[in-house]
Order: structure tokens, then C-alpha cells, then sequence
């Protein structure tokens, strides 16, 4: 017999050799059905494995990130046992999961093309065979085996993989015709999927690497329930209506020019007043925290971030360094600022009394990602970070950090996202030669932030190995309008960069002491934020915040003289304005002007410039007034409109 603790710690005994859908079911038969995976004392399993000895289990359902994983993760070995079936000969690279959904790298049999046209024939066969309820066996093998089994089939890209893990750690999965070398874990069987889908394809460079051969990258989604998959589909065609790419040509916010370069967004006028008035606004609320504000160059000598570490891991996929005419000096296009302000923090001296001292700097930085990479403002190769870097005594990081949490929840709050979660990630305790830095110095600093986390009422989730090479962070994820998960806001506790630079400052005791860095982005970068603000608001953006709040329309040439002097009143007010005196009739200015998300329309016309009031028109709301006039004076449009800002804000 075997013990088996459960998340709520209560123990139960099986015989050894019991499953994780055995225990499910002995729990109840319900919870059987819905159970798709199964952690072991921290590690992922198929429902089906044999636990043969005293264990910590947790099952995971569909909604669990562990059991969707084993969902998709057979949902693509069923998609590659469909293509195979219709492509024979297809060799497959890599098919992992995905936050939705999944994909497999595939090269077809050499002069066959997929297309759009073949989805149609590969949902039908994926079905098919999900329907055909096969069981999916785990097989052990050895590395000679699996090297063997697939020379046999000609894939190179599988040998490749196997040539690279170790002997005792190699797995296959079976089901029906169909067998692939994975780590798992699976669903026990291919029932488990009733909706299964392509939705697009890519190319996809083998292992990332350009000068390697270009293979198809196929992309799906499977659910536990067709209404599941119909509802999924829907959300995709309303987010092909917010696509930022979309809405930002529509109205007008940026450019991308080939002759500029790929990946090097050009703000046009009504996007850099938008991006303005976030910064603005964000750098009011950091002056009222005590930041200073501070400029460094888009450039700096080689040096600087060999000094950091940057250059060491991330150097080789940075922009090449820039040489100058003096022999042996070298630049590089600023690939982060904190190096930057580490040399700020330098300029002077600073006592135990100075600290904690806060900078903060929109600063634009440059890093080099592959032409298949690159997507709108989400991916770019030039974007500016909001960034600020805490520099402390070890005594205030806890309180510092904690400031920190309830900064970044005002701001999200303060622009709608308000449905948001957190992941602590700490460094991989298997693994440390990622890291920089001393283990007394990484568990001072884990500790700290889990601390800090928990005290502001925040319930992060946990990863291993997904810390930054010089300390442990906290990242913000935030959900969008359509249920998107966006990753915004980072906090991160540094003892490594101060050490490298030799940082200090003068403590009670007349020593010299280490101060503890705390580096922190809010919006993340700007140009990823301003995107995810797009697709979130559909480019309906708050009052205070769109740039053109008000269009005036009249509705004939003659009445252009009394728009210019309602113009120049409404600035009076601070109100973001501007005339449409094209030659067009009044229903198509009004229709044109909806479409760029314009918050109010004032229709001036004979009626408005004999009273001097005007006939308000709200966004997706028709005519707003005063009772049947639908009209108001200036004054009263003006304090309407700064009511609406006041009541945002207060909300």
C-alpha cells in the first residue's frame, strides 16, 4: 500500500501501481470525467501512469494551464497523425503548446504545398481519429532505439533532437498509427477531444535559426466541447476587428516604412499625442512618489554592458557594435537603461538618508529580433521602456517593493484593466549557471519578493527558471476585453548589478555599504502597451486620453467661420479639438468621423450660429442635449466634459 496526499493535505491509501484517474475516480466519478493530467510530487504525468510510491498529487482539469497542456499537447500529435495520413512522407519538427492552442513545424514531401484550401480534408481526418476513442501508450526506450526508429522513418529533425538528450530520459507516444517522440504528459485516450481545428499557418525557421531550412508552422485549438471551439472562433473575429494593426491605420497612429526598417514604428501625429498623454500622465504620478525623472543617450560603449553582464547573455542577438574612428572603441545601440542609471546612481555620494533614491526614464532601447518575429507594436526592434530603478537599503526593499504592487495596480486600474494576475519567477535551483550573482544574495532577494507579494494581498503563482539572470521578479499579466492574457508589469530585486558596479553608499556606521536595486516597468514598453490598449478598447479610448475628443461638423461651408470660433473657445477649456470642413454631406462626416472613434461630433448649423450653442452628438449614442434641442452651450459641453474625466478617474 501507498500513501497519496491530497492539495487539501488529507491522505489516502492505495495499493502501489494505482493511476491518477483511479484516485480520480475514487474520489468521484464525475471528477474522473473531467480530470485530464496529473502532478506527481512537482512533476507533470498522464492520467495513466502507474504511482508506485508514497506521493503529493494534484489533478488538473481543463481549466488548469497543466491540463490544458496534456489536452493540446495530444491534440497536436493527433493533427500530425492526420497530416501524415494525408501527406505521407511529412517530416515533423517541434509541436509544443501554446497559451491557445498549439502548432507543429512540418516540412511536406518534397513539391507539396499546404494551404488554406487543405484545412477543410485535416479538420475532417483530425475528428476523425479523435473520434476513434484510441488509447495513447507511453513507451521508454532507449537512445539507440528511438535513433533507429526514426532513421527508419527519414526524419532528420526528430534524430537531431534525440542526438541531444540523454540515455534513460527518452519517450514515445503512440495512438492509432501514429508514434512521436515526447516527454508528455497525454490525455489516456483520443475521446477526450470532441472539437479540434486549424486556424492559420506560418513559416518557421528549424530551432529559430535563419540560415536553417524554413518549415510550415501549422496552428490549431482543441476543446473538451464544441461550444467551447464556436465561442473561441467568435472571440478571434471580433479580435480581427481590434487587431491594433488594423485600428492604428484607421486611425492614423503609426507607420511602418520598409525603406525606415522592419520592426521601427513611425508615431504619426495623433499617435505620438496619445503616447504623450500617457507618459505625461504617468510621470505625474511618479514625481508625486518622489521619482526624479532623468535622460541617458540611445548608445553606450561597449564596456558598460560587459561590465552588467548584458553584453555576456544577450550580446550575440543584440544590433552589432557600432565603431567609431578611434581603434579598439567600440558602441552599441542601448539594448536596456539600467546600466545607464547604475552610472546616474554613480555621479555622487549618497548616505543611509538618501536612500530610498528613485529615477525613473522613458527610454528607448534597441534589440534585434528575427524577421518571423516581428508582429505590429507587440514585437518591434526599437521601443521605449517606461523605466524606473529603486536603489535601497536592504532594510527598505520589502517596503519599496510593496510600493511598487499598489503603483502598478493603480495605474491598470486607472486605465481599465482591472482583471489581472501574478507569477513570481525564481531562478531554477537544477540549473544556476544561467545566474549571476551569489546564492546568499538570490535567496535574500526571493525571499524578499514573496514576502512583499503576499503582504499586498496578491496570490502569485510560482515558476522555477523563469527569473532574470540577475534576480528573481514579479510579473503582472494582465486580461483584455476578449479574455487575452497580455504580460505587462515587471518587478525585479537586484543585488548583482550594484556588486559588478561596486556600488555604495555611507550607512550610520560611516561604512561603506551595498545598496539593493529594484528595476520596475509599469506599461512595459510603450509601443506593446499602446497595442494591447488598442485591442482592449477596440480604439475607443478614454475621454482624457483619446487625441482628438471633439470634431466639429458643419454642415455647410458657410457655417466655417462660426466652427473656427467655437474652435478657439474649446481650447479655451483644454479641449482636444479639430474642424471636418470637407465638401460632404452631413451624413457622411458624421459616419466617417464614428468610424475614427471620435468621443463627440458637434453639429453646427444655421440653428446653432444664430444661439451660439451647439448640438452634441456622443459616440454610438445619437444626439445628446437638453431635452428634444439636443443642444448646449460651450460652457456647459465643457463641463460636461471634464466631469466625464473627473467621474473616469473616480470610478
Amino acid at each position: 500500500m501507498i500513501k497519496i496526499t491530497l492539495p487539501d493535505g488529507s491522505v489516502r491509501e492505495y495499493e502501489s501501481g494505482i493511476t491518477g484517474y483511479a484516485i480520480a475516480e475514487s474520489i468521484n466519478r464525475n471528477l474522473a470525467k473531467e480530470v485530464l493530467s496529473v502532478t506527481v510530487n512537482d512533476e507533470l504525468w498522464d492520467l495513466t501512469r502507474e504511482i508506485s510510491q508514497d506521493s503529493s498529487i494534484i489533478l488538473h482539469k481543463f481549466d488548469d494551464k497543466e491540463g490544458k497542456h496534456a489536452f493540446w499537447h495530444t491534440s497536436a500529435h493527433i493533427m500530425a497523425e492526420a497530416i501524415e495520413s494525408i501527406f505521407p512522407g511529412t517530416k515533423f519538427g517541434i509541436g509544443p503548446t501554446i497559451e491557445n492552442g498549439f502548432y507543429y513545424d512540418i516540412e511536406l514531401p518534397e513539391g507539396q504545398l499546404l494551404s488554406e484550401k487543405d484545412f477543410p480534408k485535416i479538420n475532417k481526418r483530425m475528428l476523425q481519429l479523435c473520434q476513434m476513442n484510441n488509447p495513447i501508450k507511453r513507451s521508454d526506450i532507449t537512445k539507440a532505439e528511438a535513433l533507429k526508429y526514426f532513421k527508419e522513418k527519414g526524419d532528420e529533425y526528430k534524430l537531431e533532437l534525440i542526438s541531444e538528450l540523454e540515455d534513460g530520459t527518452i519517450t514515445l507516444y503512440s495512438q492509432g498509427k501514429f508514434t512521436d517522440l515526447c516527454k508528455g504528459p497525454h490525455l489516456p485516450a483520443t475521446s477526450y477531444i470532441k472539437a479540434i481545428q486549424i486556424l492559420s499557418l506560418a513559416g518557421a525557421y528549424w530551432r529559430g535559426d535563419e540560415t536553417r531550412k524554413q518549415l510550415t508552422r501549422v496552428y490549431a485549438i482543441s476543446f473538451p466541447k464544441q461550444k467551447m471551439l464556436i465561442e473561441y472562433l467568435e472571440m478571434l473575429e471580433e479580435a480581427k476587428k481590434r487587431d491594433h494593426r488594423k485600428v492604428g491605420k484607421e486611425l492614423e497612429l503609426f507607420h511602418f516604412s520598409p525603406k525606415v526598417g522592419m520592426g521601427l514604428p513611425l508615431w504619426l501625429p495623433r499617435g505620438t499625442e496619445l503616447r504623450d498623454r500617457l507618459e505625461l500622465w504617468l510621470t505625474a504620478e511618479l514625481k508625486k512618489r518622489n521619482h526624479e525623472m532623468v535622460k541617458t543617450p540611445h548608445i553606450g560603449h561597449v564596456d558598460l554592458y560587459k561590465t552588467s553582464g548584458h553584453y555576456e547573455k544577450y550580446g550575440a542577438d543584440s544590433f552589432q557594435p557600432i565603431q567609431t574612428p578611434a581603434e579598439g572603441e567600440a558602441f552599441m545601440l542601448k539594448p536596456m537603461n539600467c546600466p545607464h542609471h547604475v552610472e546616474i546612481f554613480k555621479a555622487r555620494q549618497y548616505s543611509y538618508r538618501d536612500l530610498p533614491y528613485r529615477m525613473a526614464e522613458f527610454g528607448t532601447v534597441y534589440r534585434y529580433e528575427q524577421h518571423g518575429e516581428l508582429h505590429g507594436l507587440t514585437r518591434v526592434r526599437c521601443f521605449t521602456q517606461d523605466d524606473a530603478h529603486v536603489f535601497c537599503r536592504p532594510d527598505q526593499v520589502k517596503d519599496e517593493f510593496k510600493s511598487i504592487i499598489e503603483l502598478i495596480i493603480y495605474v491598470y486600474k486607472s486605465l481599465g484593466f482591472t482583471n489581472y494576475k501574478t507569477q513570481i519567477s525564481l531562478r531554477d535551483p537544477e540549473d544556476k549557471t544561467k545566474y549571476i550573482g551569489t546564492d546568499e544574495n538570490w535567496d535574500k532577494a526571493e525571499k524578499a519578493i514573496q514576502e512583499a507579494a503576499f503582504e499586498m494581498g496578491l496570490k502569485p503563482t510560482i515558476e522555477l527558471g523563469e527569473a532574470a539572470f540577475y534576480g528573481p521578479k514579479l510579473d503582472f499579466i494582465i486580461k483584455d476585453a476578449l479574455g487575452r492574457s497580455w504580460q505587462l508589469g515587471t518587478i525585479q530585486v537586484d543585488y548583482n548589478l550594484p556588486e559588478r558596479f561596486e556600488l555604495e553608499y555611507k550607512g550610520s556606521d560611516n561604512l561603506s555599504h551595498q545598496p539593493i536595486m529594484l528595476h520596475r516597468a509599469i506599461f512595459g514598453s510603450m509601443e506593446r502597451f499602446v497595442a494591447v490598449l488598442i485591442e482592449h478598447t477596440a480604439g475607443k479610448f478614454p475621454l482624457w486620453l483619446t487625441p482628438v475628443q471633439v470634431v466639429l461638423l458643419p454642415v455647410s461651408e458657410k457655417y466655417n467661420d462660426f466652427a473656427k470660433k467655437v474652435l478657439e473657445l474649446l481650447k479655451n477649456y483644454d479641449i482636444r479639438s479639430k474642424i471636418d470642413d470637407r465638401n460632404e454631406m452631413i451624413g457622411r462626416k458624421i459616419r466617417d468621423n464614428e468610424l475614427q472613434r471620435i468621443p463627440y461630433l458637434l453639429i453646427l448649423g444655421e440653428k446653432e450660429a444664430e444661439s451660439g450653442n451647439i448640438s452634441v452628438r456622443k459616440q454610438g449614442e445619437g444626439d445628446k442635449g437638453e431635452g428634444d434641442i439636443g443642444s448646449m452651450s460651450i460652457e456647459d459641453f465643457a463641463k460636461m466634459i471634464k466631469t466625464e474625466i473627473n467621474e473616469y478617474f473616480e470610478d
